[in-house]
């Protein structure tokens, strides 16, 4: 795995080791809490949870299109709410676990409304009450689901979502707290993302499979029992995990900042640092100068030591009225990352379209690979999890290494999401291509204007679409870790757990951000109608070709002028873009 996943946990545990530390002899004589032995009941945890959760999430849009009569790109629409739902829900987990229950039991009840879920949508294909009556092949005469079938179905996929997102990080985070030593940890996340992906793909090719091939019902069925078999192990486990206590929410804080810089709008701005609270542990700090920076000016009155916002003692006598000069500079950071988060949301989004219409496209196409093998169109995208994951590992056992060697510095993390921006280029470019050639197909076959509410099916094996995605991944290679990376280098070190998991707020985001330019898309062109052999899909592709190539452009703009908080990795980035 990439190497940015064994810088994660440094700061993970850097802040509990001394609760570890008493805990460690907690068990029982001679027994310690934490550690390797953990690893078995984290990992089959998270097998059982991840199989369960990618079996309904990865096949959604085709359950809506073929039980629910739900309309293609309606489904597409559907879908991306969910993911968005799921992709934004860690930080909230982050929260509830970090503030007020800790890492455990947000696992725990996450988990069990997962199985809640996951029964409630195996209700959904099991009775045939629960779900509208099949629309026939070519039939013009299908029945909406009604109002109790559409409230059992989002209702379990709402509880599914809710379990499936909140799980991830909260999960990581509660296995690397299992550790002392940064080198375990290391390890440690090593492995689990290498079981995540690779039960991710287990169940993107054998649940899939079974849904499509043989019954809905059963292959939800099969995503209850891994839920109900994960959950066991995660209790089954309880007696030998380390227990962290809630550390507080690092988002007050920074809310104080903002309150106490409002409050001394008019305090004159000092340069001496006498005047500036300095917390104890800022000391400890190097990268805290004696004074603000000058850059957001404003923000430094929060500093700024006003009558009565001390005690005798030393300590803040009005918390909301003052804060530390670390304080401030920690809100200046996220401030200054915020344009190359944006720049990424305008990534991912693209990502996440091309990722919906794949599916539809592989509907609409030969996905038989000899005469007794179909390829489920839900397994479809699996491509770009087994890409992604090769190509991390071949680009951090080769290419990082022999590109240090040639010049003597790493890769910095903007570098490599630049390479992402240009394989995601590539990657809308290769998907016109093939699907003007589809359509080209479709139109000698006359296959336009079919009645009914499904595509159809184009002699073009779906083989064609590997290529996009097999980029797509090498993309995802470049970005992914390298968000990461800058995410945890250059945050705040109290929000290292919120760092880590600010890729899957990007990727939430986008989902939603997709599903406003698709919606636009179709009230203002008619490149995506319900039948897209009617459509100009190549269009839309073409379009996000464009809008990829400005988005690049916005980006490389805001790298150039982007200095890292890290003084040394900022001298490697002088000649970065």
């Amino acid at each position: 795995m990439s190497s940015i996943e064994l810088q994660q946990p440094t700061a993970t545990g850097s802040n509990k080791n001394g609760d570890h530390e008493s805990q460690s002899q907690m068990l029982s004589p001679g027994h310690k809490r934490g550690g390797w032995f953990t690893f078995f009941f984290v990992s089959a945890t998270l097998t059982g949870l991840m199989i369960a959760g990618w079996g309904w999430l990865t096949n959604l849009i085709v359950y809506l299109i073929e039980e629910f009569n739900v309309k293609s790109i309606d489904a597409t629409q559907i879908s991306n709410v969910v993911n968005g739902s799921i992709n934004l829900i860690p930080i909230i987990g982050a929260v509830l676990a970090d503030s007020f229950l800790g890492s455990f039991h947000v696992v725990s009840i996450s988990s069990f409304f997962s199985l809640l879920g996951i029964i409630a949508l195996t209700l959904t294909a099991t009775l045939s009450h629960l779900r509208p009556q099949h629309c026939g092949t070519g039939s013009t005469l299908c029945h909406a689901p009604s109002k109790l079938q559409l409230a059992v179905l989002y209702t379990g996929i709402a509880l599914a979502s809710i379990g499936l997102g909140v799980v991830r990080f909260t999960l990581a985070s509660l296995g690397a707290n299992q550790f002392d030593s940064p080198e375990d940890q290391g390890v440690f996340f090593n492995w689990f993302f290498f079981i995540f992906y690779s039960a991710c793909v287990v169940s993107s090719l054998g649940i899939v499979y079974v849904e499509d091939s043989i019954s809905w019902g059963l292959g939800f069925g099969m995503c209850a029992a891994f839920n109900f078999l994960g959950l066991v192990i995660f209790f089954l486990g309880n007696r030998f995990y380390r227990h962290d206590k809630p550390q507080g929410s690092p988002y007050t804080s920074l809310a104080r900042v903002i309150v106490a810089a409002i409050r001394k709008r008019n305090v004159l701005v000092s340069s001496e640092s006498k005047y500036y609270y300095h917390e104890i542990n800022d000391g400890a700090n190097k990268a805290i100068a004696a004074t603000p920076k000058r850059s957001f000016r404003f923000l430094n009155r929060a500093a700024l030591i006003t009558e009565g916002d001390i005690s005798s003692d030393g300590s803040i006598a009005k918390p909301w009225n003052i804060s530390s000069v670390q304080q401030v500079e920690d809100l200046k950071t996220l401030i200054r990352i915020l344009p190359l988060w944006a720049s990424t949301v305008f990534l991912a989004t693209p990502i996440v379209i091309q990722t919906n219409m794949t599916i539809l496209q592989a509907l609409a196409m030969d996905r038989h690979l000899g005469p007794n093998f179909k390829i489920p169109a839900g397994s479809i995208t699996v491509v770009v999890l087994i890409s992604s994951a090769i190509f991390i590992a071949l680009f951090d056992q080769f290419l990082y290494s022999t590109w240090q060697s040639l010049t003597g510095r790493s890769l910095t993390p903007l570098q490599r999401i630049g390479a992402g921006h240009v394989f995601n280029i590539l990657s809308m470019a290769i998907s016109a291509l093939v699907e003007s050639k589809r359509l080209n197909v479709a139109h000698d076959n006359h296959l336009q204007d079919q009645q009914g509410g499904a595509a159809a099916v184009v002699p073009m094996l779906a083989l064609w679409l590997f290529p996009q995605l097999i980029v797509v991944g090498m993309g995802e290679a470049f970005h992914f870790p390298g968000n990461v990376s800058l995410y945890y280098q250059e945050f705040p070190v109290s929000m290292k757990s919120t760092a880590t998991s600010m890729i899957s707020v990007v990727i939430g985001v986008a989902f939603y951000v997709s599903t406003a330019v698709v919606d636009l898309i179709r009230n203002v062109t008619g490149w995506l109608p319900d039948d897209i052999n009617d459509g100009r899909l190549d269009n839309v592709y073409w379009t996000f070709v464009v809008l990829g190539l400005l988005n690049y452009g916005y980006f490389l703009l805001c790298a150039k002028f982007y200095k890292y908080q890290n003084l040394e990795q900022e001298a490697e980035a002088n000649t970065q873009i």
